[in-house]
């Protein structure tokens, strides 16, 4: 029976807020159960049925007498990517290495729990026998495939609590049999079992296997942090949730489902979330029960969105392909940045109860951070806003989550209230302003005619107009963060009472203009000193370098002893714009450049016919980038200074005075020329909420698309140790060099072979059908930094 799943006004305002209570997790988990079923019917139907369906018919053997165990395989942490692998790219869908086959490997801890006898023929990989939920068999040499047996005693099969150490598991090769632990639980001669993480606090208990033994997920042995110390962690972890964060530790019981161990990177903490394995979170050993509490709320928030993803759309293609997230080092597609807003909610109810229940250093650090990932949400929700095309949904969405954002306590314990919150609300611009310059940078290029458009303009004296199209650059591999530099810069802010003067910051500049950090030091200048053209300094920072590039390097040769021209006053240049009655210089020397010139001389005239006629017959004598021509200053009065080139802040000021392709609104002159977005599915129907009718069910879409990720690690990054430059926790995503590399998410399955829908309440017949859903467009990926 196929049926549309119903999403009620209230449960989806409240998973828009940030939590949404077990109600709305398990309704989440239910969709998705049913979108892992409709993908293994899409798998028996194409080309790699033939490997599916030995598998298939033991898992709906065991479902018929043991629902309860072929439930815990279908929402475990395997199923959902080996479905996206299988139905994306199978290497081999008629030889040996067909990735259907490795569906056996998930189905025999169905067939343990259930006491159902089988045999099913499992890939053997570099001599491991991978079996997800329970261990992994070594010492296997070069054996393509075992034979897995499951004995289980007579009339135990299907009966709850008989399963347990009841069956006999042996494994066959080609080299001979192996028979694992009455227990699977307990290690043996080549048998590394997959521990299972129990802790309980005032009601509340969550069970999580610490997963070794999925194909799928990259997985780490625990040698260097056994079962015994990730169990001690959670225990402290997850009593720290259940006292200060009940509701959403009544989430995490619900939906969470496993725990798989990354490699530690070099430094900080490595965390990450498949889309297709709802409920599982990646992480490197947190090394304290804080980090790992906070690695918890941050993962699942992004497995929440996975799935109310695949019941409605948020967004639609045609936006920005590549946008600035302020918690991660590289671009993100708008998935990616709608997924970091989304974990960063529980990141900010973290640290809002931490900050109001410490004291002394520990209570600063917590305000510290807890007013930054407040900005980080913030400014991600204002890029969100500008672009990337939202549905009807989606703006109600983010409303909602911007309301939570808002509802967070300024006082006190929040980014604080008097002259001390003050102080840190500033310490945290400054930051974000550089952190953005720097970002912008590295990714970011303006269109170089367009640019070259803007210099001559300059130099004429005349407005700029549109600015030219900027494009950002897709990341590629593991991506560091913006270095040293800016974290010893970005730390100084945290006891600094202001910024560095925007008149010594533009002078730096002009005298480094390749130094990064030196344009990340202007603009927090610019913005804390509120200067006009302050918002093109950090929103176009990298135009405004290449215009002062330009323009400097394109002085006019001089005659002997004659005075160079120095650079000119940033800040009169910057005021030119910012008052509608000062007109362009027609000497060319820029707008407002007399204002930049030393009291008393005159300002340069136009250059005379004379001149102009001598410049060609002297090949020694370049063009003036003033527009006053090479001869220019002998036609100027005796005494009067040459115009001076222009500078940062000048060019941003200016700048500001016209259309800036950067508008917030998402449109502005360079709108046009945006790529089509990545990850969003046109086939998929926009969704509905509420009261209604559902739609039909209709038949299955097209190819699958390339919008997902089996193994981040989008998701999964390594994060540097807790500083004022970055976000705090786990980099959402891991904000995340790519783990894995982000591969095509799978196409959606048909109309038939799946649950019942449900969760809605009688009446509320709104919703998709997951026929129309099984395919989300927001893919999470990852980057070290």
């Amino acid at each position: 029976m196929i049926g549309p799943y119903v999403l009620p006004d209230d449960v989806f305002d409240a998973l828009a807020a940030g939590a949404g209570g077990r109600p709305a997790v398990l309704l989440l988990l239910r969709a998705r159960r049913s979108r892992n079923l409709l993908l293994l019917r899409r798998a028996l139907d194409g080309p790699c049925g033939r490997a599916v369906e030995p598998a298939a018919d033991l898992l709906a053997g065991v479902e018929r007498v043991a629902p309860g165990a072929a439930r815990s395989v279908i929402d475990g942490p395997a199923f959902g990517t080996w479905a996206a692998r299988t139905l994306r790219d199978c290497p081999a869908h008629h030889g040996g290495g067909c990735a259907g086959r490795d569906l056996a490997a998930l189905v025999v801890l169905a067939a343990v729990r259930a006491a159902r006898p089988a045999r099913v023929t499992v890939p053997v990989r570099e001599g491991r026998l991978r079996l997800p939920g329970l261990g992994t068999v070594t010492g296997l040499g070069e054996a393509p495939e075992a034979l897995v047996v499951v004995e289980a005693p007579a009339g135990a099969e299907g009966v709850p609590g008989t399963s347990a150490g009841s069956c006999r598991v042996r494994v066959l090769t080609a080299a001979g049999e192996r028979v694992l632990p009455r227990d699977p639980s307990r290690p043996g001669h080549g048998w590394q079992p997959v521990a299972v993480l129990d802790a309980r606090h005032r009601g509340l208990t969550l069970r999580l296997p610490l997963e070794t033994a999925a194909p799928e997920l990259p997985a780490l042995e625990t040698a260097s942090a056994g079962p015994a110390a990730w169990q001690d962690l959670l225990r402290q972890a997850w009593e720290l949730l259940v006292d200060n964060h009940p509701r959403r530790a009544e989430e995490l019981a619900a939906g969470l489902n496993g725990i798989v161990p990354l490699p530690a990177p070099a430094r900080g903490v490595a965390s990450a979330t498949s889309r297709h394995a709802f409920g599982t979170v990646l992480t490197s050993w947190p090394a304290d029960p804080e980090r790992l509490a906070l690695t918890l709320l941050h993962e699942f928030q992004h497995s929440k969105l996975s799935a109310l993803t695949d019941l409605v759309t948020l967004y639609e293609p045609g936006g920005r392909p590549r946008l600035y997230a302020p918690w991660r080092p590289d671009p993100r597609p708008p998935g990616g940045l709608l997924q970091g807003i989304y974990a960063h909610l529980g990141d900010l109810a973290f640290w809002q109860e931490r900050s109001g229940s410490r004291h002394g250093p520990a209570q600063a650090d917590a305000a510290w951070r807890l007013a930054q990932t407040r900005a980080h949400v913030e400014r991600g929700l204002t890029e969100a806003a500008s672009h990337v095309r939202l549905t009807a949904l989606g703006t109600r969405f983010l409303e909602r989550l911007a309301r939570t954002v808002r509802d967070v306590d300024r006082d006190g314990t929040g980014a604080g209230g008097g002259s001390g919150g003050e102080r840190l609300a500033r310490a945290v611009a400054r930051v974000q302003a550089g952190d953005e310059a720097v970002w912008r940078l590295r990714w970011a290029a303006a269109d170089d005619a367009g640019t070259e458009r803007l210099a001559a303009l300059w130099r004429a004296g005349r407005p700029a107009g549109p600015l030219p199209a900027e494009d950002v650059r897709a990341a590629t591999g593991a991506v560091a963060g913006p270095g040293p530099e800016f974290g010893r810069w970005a730390a100084r802010q945290r006891g600094a009472e202001r910024a560095r003067p925007a008149r010594e910051a533009a002078d730096a500049v002009l005298a480094a203009p390749d130094r990064a950090q030196g344009w990340a030091e202007l603009a927090a200048a610019a913005a804390e000193e509120d200067r006009p053209g302050a918002d093109v300094l950090r929103a176009r920072t990298e135009l405004v370098r290449d215009l002062c590039v330009r323009l400097t390097a394109r002085q006019p040769a001089r005659p002997p002893g004659t005075t160079s021209p120095g650079p000119p006053d940033p800040l009169a240049l910057a005021a030119w714009p910012a008052d509608p009655a000062v007109g362009p210089d027609p000497s060319g020397g820029g707008p407002a450049a007399d204002a930049a010139m030393p009291p008393g001389p005159a300002s340069p005239g136009p250059p005379g016919s004379l001149a102009l006629s001598a410049w060609p017959a002297d090949p020694a004598v370049g063009p003036d980038p003033s527009g006053g021509g090479p001869a220019a200053d002998a036609a100027m009065p005796p005494g009067t200074a040459p115009p001076r080139p222009p500078d940062p802040l000048a060019l941003a000021a200016w700048l500001a005075g016209t259309a800036v392709g950067t508008d917030r609104s998402g449109a502005g002159p360079a709108a046009d020329e945006e790529e089509a977005v990545q990850g969003a599915h046109p086939a998929r129907g926009p969704g509905r909420v509420g009261r209604g009718e559902p739609p039909e069910a209709g038949p299955a879409p097209g190819p699958p698309s390339g919008d997902g990720l089996a193994v981040p690690a989008e998701s999964g990054s390594a994060q540097a140790p807790m500083e004022p430059a970055r976000s705090p926790g786990p980099d959402p995503a891991a904000d995340e060099g790519p783990v894995a590399p982000a591969p095509p998410g799978p196409g959606e399955g048909p109309t038939a072979g799946a649950e019942p829908g449900g969760g809605g309440a009688p009446g509320q017949k709104t919703g998709v059908s997951m026929s129309q859903n099984a395919r989300s467009p927001l893919a999470k990926t990852s980057a070290t930094g």
